[in-house]
C-alpha cells in the first residue's frame, strides 16, 4: 500500500519512485497470463472496439494498431494545462494500479511511468476532457501521448515535443503489446491524484486556520475555557476534540487569554461589562465549525488512498482464478463524492477566516482596534481595507463553486457512459477552492500580525504565534502607509503553502 506521506514524499519533495523485484515480477506474471489466455478468445478491448464499438472485432493484424488508435482519439483535451505538480500525482497513481499485476500490461509501462516520474518530465495535459467514467479518458490519453513519444511534455520549465525530450533522456517510447492504450487511458489516476494534492493542501490549510483563530482570540482576549478539555469531550465527535487540543497545544505559554475564574466568577458590581462575557461565534465556536472539517479530511484521505491501491481499469486481468472480468472498476462516484464533500469543507473554513477578519476590521465590532486595522491617518491612509474586497470575494466564489458536481451526470457516449462521476470536474473544482482558501488566509494572516502591531501583543503571544507572527513579519513589515499588497499577498499564500505548524 502507497500511504500518503510515500505519496507526498514523491509528489511534493522529488524523492524518486522506486519498483521492487516483487512488483515486476507480479507485473510480467500477469502479461505472461494474458498473452496465453487471450488466444482465440474474445476479449474487449484487445480485439474489439472500445466502448459503444465494442461490438465490433478488429482483425489480429490491427491489434496493435488499435492500441495507438484510443491514444491518439482520445487525446482531446481542451483548456490550460494542467500544472506539473497535480501532473505528477496523477502518473503516480497510474503507475501504482499498474504494479498491483491486474492490468495485463508489460513491464515497459511501469518502467517509462517511472522514467517520467523520476526525470520531471510532465506530459501537457489540458484541464478538461473527463466525465469520469471510463475514468479519465482524455486526460489520461494525452498522458499516454507522451510516453509514446507524441504530443508535448514540460521539462525544465519548458514546453517541448515528447519526442524530442524522451531521445534527450534516453528513453525508449513505449510499445504496443496487448492493451497497453486501453490500460493506461481507462483509469481514475488523474482525479485521485488531483484529489490528493487537494487533500494534502487542505490538511496543511486546516492548520493555518486553527493557528489563526488561536491569535484571533489572543487578540480579542478571549476567555480559554471554549477550547478547553472539559467542554470539548463532551461532544463525542473526534475532529471537534482534536481541534480543541490542537488549540491548546498552540496557545499554551500565551498570556493573551482569560480566565472566567479571576475574572468573573466573583462578585461584580458593574451593570454593564466592558469586555465581552462572551465573543462572536467564529471565535469561540472554532471547535465546533473546523472540527467537521477535520474528520471530513480523515474520511477523505482514506477515500483517496483506497482509490490510489486499487485496480481501477477495464478489464481486470486476474492470473489466481485465471480470468479475465469486466466490470466498471473505472468509475469515479467515490472520488467524485469526496472532492465534492471536501470542497464544501475549505469553503466553510474559508467562511471562518473571513468573518474573523470582518472582526479583526470593523471597528465597532471589536471595539479596540480601528478600522481596517489602518496604523495610519484615518481618511488619509486605509490600511487592509481593500484587501478585505479581495477576502469576501474570493469566499463567494467558493461558496458558488461548492455546488456538487457529483451529481450532475449527463450521458454521453451513444449513452453507453448512461451514469457518469464527473469525478475530474469535481477535483478540479476542489481545486479552485483549496486555492481560494489559501488567498484568503494569506490576507487574513496580514491583517491577525497587524492587529498585533497596533495593540503591542507580540511579547504576550504564545511561542507558537510569535513565532508565525515573525515569519509573517519578515514577508510583511509592519506599515503605515498605504502600498501595493499584491505581491506580498501572493508572498505569504506561499509561505503558508511550504511551512509547516507542529501541533502535536
Amino acid at each position: 500500500m502507497l500511504q500518503i506521506e510515500r505519496f507526498k514524499d514523491i509528489v511534493f519533495n522529488h524523492q524518486p519512485v522506486t519498483i521492487t523485484p516483487e512488483e515486476e515480477q507480479r507485473v510480467n506474471h500477469c502479461f505472461d497470463f494474458l498473452q496465453k489466455f487471450a488466444i482465440d478468445k474474445v476479449i474487449y478491448g484487445i480485439n474489439t472496439g472500445f466502448g459503444p464499438m465494442a461490438q465490433y472485432r478488429v482483425d489480429d493484424n490491427q491489434l496493435h494498431q488499435l492500441q495507438y488508435n484510443i491514444i491518439r482519439s482520445h487525446s482531446t483535451g481542451a483548456g490550460a494545462p494542467l500544472p506539473d505538480l497535480y501532473v505528477k500525482a496523477a502518473m503516480v497513481a497510474r503507475l501504482q494500479t499498474f504494479l498491483r499485476g491486474k492490468s495485463g500490461v508489460h513491464i515497459q509501462v511501469a518502467e517509462i511511468l517511472q522514467q517520467f516520474i523520476n526525470n520531471d518530465i510532465y506530459p501537457v495535459i489540458p484541464e478538461h476532457g473527463s466525465v469520469g467514467a471510463s475514468g479519465d479518458l482524455v486526460q489520461l490519453s494525452h498522458i499516454a501521448l507522451a510516453l509514446i513519444g507524441e504530443g508535448e511534455v514540460r521539462y525544465n520549465g519548458e514546453i517541448r515535443t515528447s519526442a524530442e525530450v524522451l531521445k534527450a533522456c534516453n528513453i525508449q517510447p513505449l510499445q504496443m503489446h496487448l492493451r497497453e492504450g486501453l490500460a493506461i487511458t481507462n483509469g481514475t489516476a488523474v482525479m485521485t491524484g488531483i484529489g490528493l494534492v487537494n487533500l494534502i493542501y487542505a490538511q496543511t490549510l486546516l492548520k493555518w486556520a486553527v493557528a489563526a483563530s488561536v491569535l484571533m482570540n489572543e487578540i480579542a482576549a478571549s476567555y480559554d475555557d471554549f477550547m478547553s478539555e472539559t467542554i470539548n469531550e463532551l461532544k463525542f465527535h473526534k475532529g471537534q476534540r482534536e481541534i480543541a487540543a490542537w488549540m491548546r497545544t498552540i496557545a499554551k505559554g500565551s498570556q493573551c487569554f482569560l480566565k472566567r475564574d479571576t475574572m468573573l466568577y466573583r462578585k461584580h458590581t458593574e451593570q454593564i461589562l466592558q469586555h465581552k462575557v462572551q465573543p462572536y461565534y467564529s471565535l469561540r465556536c472554532v471547535p465546533q465549525v473546523l472540527g467537521p472539517i477535520l474528520d471530513e479530511l480523515y474520511n477523505a484521505e482514506k477515500v483517496l488512498i483506497d482509490e490510489l491501491n486499487s485496480v481501477d481499469d477495464n478489464p481486470i486481468v486476474d492470473p489466481e482464478t485465471a480470468t479475465v472480468y469486466h466490470g466498471g472498476n473505472f468509475h469515479g462516484d467515490y472520488v467524485s463524492f469526496e472532492m465534492d464533500k471536501l470542497k464544501i469543507a475549505v469553503t466553510k473554513l474559508t467562511m471562518l477566516l473571513e468573518r474573523q477578519m470582518n472582526y479583526i476590521f470593523h471597528d465597532k465590532v471589536n471595539e479596540i482596534l480601528p478600522p481596517f486595522v489602518n496604523l495610519g491617518v484615518l481618511g488619509l491612509n486605509y490600511g487592509l481595507q481593500a484587501s478585505q474586497f479581495t477576502a469576501t470575494s474570493t469566499t463567494a466564489e467558493s461558496q458558488t463553486l461548492s455546488n456538487p458536481m457529483y451529481v450532475h451526470s449527463i450521458p454521453n457516449n451513444n449513452d453507453n457512459q448512461d451514469i457518469v462521476s464527473m469525478g475530474t470536474n469535481a477535483a478540479l473544482l476542489c481545486k479552485h477552492v483549496v486555492e481560494n482558501g489559501f488567498q484568503v488566509t494569506a490576507i487574513h494572516w496580514m491583517a491577525l500580525v497587524q492587529a498585533v502591531d497596533c495593540l503591542q501583543l507580540k511579547d504576550s503571544l504564545s511561542p507558537t504565534t510569535r513565532k508565525i507572527y515573525n515569519d509573517i513579519r519578515a514577508i510583511v513589515p509592519v506599515f503605515v502607509e498605504d502600498t501595493p499588497k499584491y505581491k506580498e499577498i501572493a508572498a505569504v499564500e506561499q509561505y503558508l503553502k511550504n511551512a509547516n505548524i507542529d501541533l502535536q
